[in-house]
């Protein structure tokens, strides 16, 4: 099961994707961040390009905060509180170092710690209070993910932790049920009392749905949360934080808002949750999320949940967290869920449309009825005219990017999620945090600047052990990215085409004129294998494209 928001108030009318107003072509696409000078990454996107805006995530420029005051917790008297609820269930005691290890092993779960309990197996070995197996039940659960097995011990014995485990592992639910345990020991909130329990998390999408599941577990024991994020009207969610909520899930920008104003503090903040904390140092929130910690009592308890581990992660970590037990499932490598069949095609940018409109007929013809489509591409303008493009092939398609408005993305994602609309063409502000049912396919119409927002992408499908594909057009403005794109291939147990793996290993003497080097390619016929649960299927590549049992044309 997995969840997201209940989105409401969508605009009337036909499908939200195809305008134009508001688009802007001017400005750098070399520039990420704030429009107020942000920072320069790699040759990235402009704010207003990237659909990372003060309206769209939250975020501000680089020097939010610069109202707020750092508290002097050494003056300040605090209150003490309980965070080690544990009690670990007489199975778990009787299990064997031997067992645990065995475990440990087969669901991929690796810990960085010797203080670490041992994982549950099942629900109630987790020891939670009724009123939380009450929900679990109520949701229809039947077992916990690897995240949730091993995590709940962790946060719930009050330890800090970092969990690094690819999207749709379950992670949302990990820390948030220790939370609720965490709040109901706590004295009761008061209007004016900031709150127990803080989520920071990077884009509005992801908050939404962090909210519902929130929604969804606390209402048995009347928590209250909010949602605070940019791009809807301050007065609601500022009213929300004066009353007092429990829980605070919000984006950095916007927190920091409503900090400098004083309408909600964080001294009584004792739970602190980083929700894909490599996505939020990406963004550039990195100065916003060391402001707003400054706000929070140093003897909190601190979660921070990861996709990956890069060094400006794990430093974040080292600043924050005192002796905290690492938590990963499966490798620390780049890597793909290996429940995704990738094929890459290799081809000329003047062909993609043509190839796009083959593979949505072969996909509607063969593929899976009423299965769901996410197509990345690079630019708003470019989601506009490609949703256009395929609405003209017959597919009711609707489109997000960053200058749409909250009404018309809460629009949007409600036709998607509903299966109104089968196809959704977004940039990248659909990489993270949207969690869908039934998306069975991801096709990468540009491919992206790295190999972490590539897995990030083709993460849309696949979700909770299911299994699904994902397509990459792979062009010669994209040769850098060709040895990283075949080690991730690789480590999935995918095919590689012969073609992506010449260029590989010839990409260290591509120049800036590559173009010319890219013929077809044709032959080499090969067959796929199975592993881990997913068919692979036999290709044929011919012309740079690829024949499948599944998709029968080469395109």
């Amino acid at each position: 099961m997995s969840y997201g928001g209940k989105y409401q108030n969508g605009s009337s009318g036909g499908y939200g994707g195809g305008r134009q107003n508001g688009f802007q072509n001017g400005g750098s696409r070399d520039s990420y961040g704030s429009r107020n000078g942000g920072f320069q990454r790699n040759g990235g996107y402009s704010q207003r390009d990237s659909g990372w805006s003060n309206q769209g995530y939250g975020g501000k420029s680089l020097g939010a905060g610069q109202r707020m005051r750092p508290v002097e917790w050494g003056n300040k008297q605090l209150q003490p509180f309980k965070k080690d609820f544990y009690q670990e269930h007489k199975t778990i005691q009787a299990r064997s170092d031997f067992e645990v290890n065995q475990f440990r092993a087969a669901k991929e779960i690796t810990i960085e710690s010797d203080n670490c309990p041992k994982p549950i197996q099942s629900f109630h070995e987790a020891n939670f209070p009724d009123y939380v197996m009450d929900a679990i039940v109520a949701q229809g659960y039947e077992s916990p993910t690897s995240i949730q097995a091993q995590g709940w011990p962790i946060a719930m014995s009050g330890h800090d932790m970092v969990g690094v485990a690819h999207t749709g592992s379950g992670k949302t639910l990990a820390y948030i049920l220790p939370a609720i345990v965490h709040i109901n020991h706590q004295p009761e909130v008061r209007r004016g009392d900031g709150p127990i329990v803080l989520v920071l998390a990077p884009t509005r999408e992801l908050a939404q749905q962090i909210q519902q599941v929130a929604n969804d577990f606390g209402k048995s024991s009347h928590i209250r949360n909010s949602c605070i994020f940019g791009g809807a009207p301050k007065g609601p969610q500022g009213r929300d934080l004066e009353r007092g909520v429990e829980i605070c899930i919000a984006t950095p920008g916007r927190l920091i808002d409503f900090l400098e104003k004083g309408a909600t503090n964080l001294e009584r903040c004792t739970y602190l949750v980083l929700d894909e904390a490599d996505r939020m140092l990406d963004m550039g929130f990195e100065p916003q999320i060391r402001k707003i910690i400054s706000q929070i009592r140093p003897d909190r308890q601190t979660l921070m949940w990861s996709a990956t581990w890069p060094k400006e992660v794990k430093k974040l970590a080292e600043d924050f967290m005192k002796e905290y037990i690492q938590l990963n499932v499966g490798s620390l490598e780049l890597s793909a869920n290996h429940n995704i069949l990738q094929i890459v095609d290799v081809c000329q940018e003047h062909e993609k449309e043509n190839k796009l409109n083959g593979l949505l007929q072969e996909i509607g013809n063969n593929g899976e009825p009423n299965s769901k489509i996410i197509i990345f591409v690079e630019t708003k303008k470019k989601v506009d005219n490609i949703t256009r493009v395929i609405r003209r092939f017959g597919w009711p398609a609707v489109a997000m990017h960053g200058d749409k408005s909250q009404q018309e993305r809460d629009y949007v994602l409600k036709e998607f999620r509903n299966g109104k609309a089968t196809v959704l063409v977004a940039t990248d502000v659909a990489a993270r945090g949207l969690d869908v049912d039934g998306i069975k396919y991801v096709v990468n119409y540009d491919y992206p600047n790295s190999s972490e927002d590539y897995i990030h992408r083709i993460g849309r499908t696949g979700r909770s052990e299911s299994t699904g594909t994902s397509y990459a057009f792979f062009t010669p403005s994209n040769f850098k990215q060709a040895k990283d794109l075949v080690s991730v291939l690789k480590e999935a147990n995918q095919v590689v085409n012969p073609k992506l793996q010449e260029i590989a290993n010839r990409s260290g003497n591509y120049g800036g004129a590559s173009k010319g080097r890219w013929g077809s390619y044709g032959g080499g016929g090969f067959k796929g294998r199975e592993n881990n649960g997913v068919q692979r299927q036999h290709f044929k590549f011919n012309s740079g494209g690829f024949k499948s049992n599944g998709y029968g044309k080469s395109y």
